[in-house]
């Protein structure tokens, strides 16, 4: 669910009455100077972005719907003290029910439990999910809520938090693509079951995580968490370097395309990336374009004709010209709809979270991303995107160049809009 319709108008009617509040985009100079295997990426990535990666952490892949949301729901239910739970999709359906329940469940058992929606995002989430947690003791909050009476909300239609956090007793921690919501259901194995993967992880970067969350509860609700409950001391057993670090609409932050550039000028061997809606800009392009030029294989896989929004599969087809002439290999994943959202740089740094490559995630929406420097959890990222590639069909220059004229048109139309997609 992405805001192409409704804000999109909105937008536009906001930017004819007062004129468009979006910042002027910043057109970063970043020069190739280390790769990431130099202990200088680790710390520029710390100093520029922030916070500094630590060590420690354990990281558990989680492999679509099913994988996910059991690992997930048991997590909530072995709670004892504190729950913390954000994210932009939350519909109604069975999964929607079940999260509901749990946190109701454990709300009655004393643990405190903090439930913040995306208020457009979860526009489809039946109103008596929220009635049920908010009897039964949750606290539950919609981050950016309309009302047409508050100028303030006017203002503030257009960003949204994308971020997808769960925070168990301080200790337990999940981030990743999946939304609460049944089309993430199953195993990527029916038409109508969505291809994602969502990390389950434990160490001292989930504090770095609740930190996170704690930046929206606070800008909802005024409120501020802490003590014990929220960050007690973490286990230190893992062997996962790694950092979460946020980027918000609201404060000016570009973080998230900081980072990609950053690792892009870094990357020496190989670039594997992997994103649900891939519109990038000039400024991407043209990064992506000089890792060809180091010789630096580039390999992108996107939705195909499964997609939930057809507008951001033409606007990013638009974009592809100069990057297949350049040698990039791009593939669009067949049998489902593809919402994965990941990078891997040399076999060792892998960036994954709620970010997608497009003027959103980059510009207006709030993100979270966990980003990793270790082999052996960059190995296991690979083994899935070989899987993904292999049901996945690579478009070739020739091909992109003769397609239909009607698309071609279309391709064109579309990309006129990716300020908003």
């Amino acid at each position: 669910m992405r805001l192409i319709h409704a804000a999109l108008a909105a937008s536009l009617f906001l930017c004819l009455l007062i004129g468009c509040n979006q910042q002027r985009p910043v057109y970063y100079q970043i020069k190739s100077q280390f790769d990431v295997s130099d202990p200088q990426f680790a710390q520029t990535m710390g100093n520029l972005l922030g916070p500094s990666l630590i060590s420690g952490n354990t990281i558990k892949t989680l492999v679509n719907g099913d994988e996910t949301f059991s690992d997930m729901l048991g997590a909530i239910h072995s709670a004892t003290t504190t729950i913390d739970f954000e994210t932009y999709v939350y519909w109604s359906g069975t999964i929607g029910r079940e999260f509901a329940d749990a946190f109701c469940e454990r709300a009655k058992a004393g643990v405190q439990v903090h439930v913040l929606i995306d208020w457009f995002g979860s526009e489809q989430i039946d109103p008596n999910y929220i009635k049920q947690m908010r009897s039964c003791g949750c606290e539950v909050h919609e981050y950016h809520a309309f009302h047409p009476l508050d100028p303030a909300s006017w203002g503030q239609i257009d960003h949204r938090t994308h971020r997808k956090i769960l925070v168990v007793d301080g200790r337990i921690g999940f981030t990743g693509g999946v939304g609460i919501a049944d089309e993430w259901r199953g195993n990527a194995d029916a038409p109508d079951h969505w291809r994602d993967s969502h990390y389950h992880i434990e160490g001292p970067v989930v504090s770095q995580l609740q930190g996170v969350f704690m930046d929206n509860w606070m800008q909802s609700t005024g409120r501020v968490l802490q003590g014990n409950d929220y960050f007690p001391k973490q286990p230190n057993d893992g062997k996962a370097f790694a950092q979460v670090f946020k980027s918000s609409s609201l404060g000016g932050s570009e973080n998230i395309q900081l980072m990609v550039l950053l690792s892009i000028a870094a990357a020496g061997q190989n670039i594997r990336l992997e994103s649900a809606y891939f519109v990038p800009d000039k400024l991407t392009v043209s990064a992506l374009i000089a890792a060809r030029k180091r010789d630096v294989r580039v390999e992108i896989i996107v939705p195909g004709g499964k997609i939930d929004e057809h507008v951001v599969r033409q606007a990013s087809r638009a974009r592809w010209g100069d990057l297949l002439k350049s040698g990039v290999e791009i593939y669009e994943y067949q049998p489902t709809m593809f919402h994965c959202k990941q990078m891997i740089i040399d076999n060792r740094w892998v960036s994954i979270g709620s970010a997608n490559m497009d003027n959103r995630s980059f510009r207006l929406n709030d993100e979270a991303n966990l980003n990793v420097l270790d082999e052996d959890f960059a190995a296991d990222q690979i083994h899935l995107f070989e899987e993904d590639k292999q049901r996945s069909h690579r478009v070739t220059y020739e091909a992109w160049v003769h397609r239909p004229l009607g698309e071609k048109i279309s391709n064109h139309l579309s990309s006129l809009l990716s300020w908003e997609l």
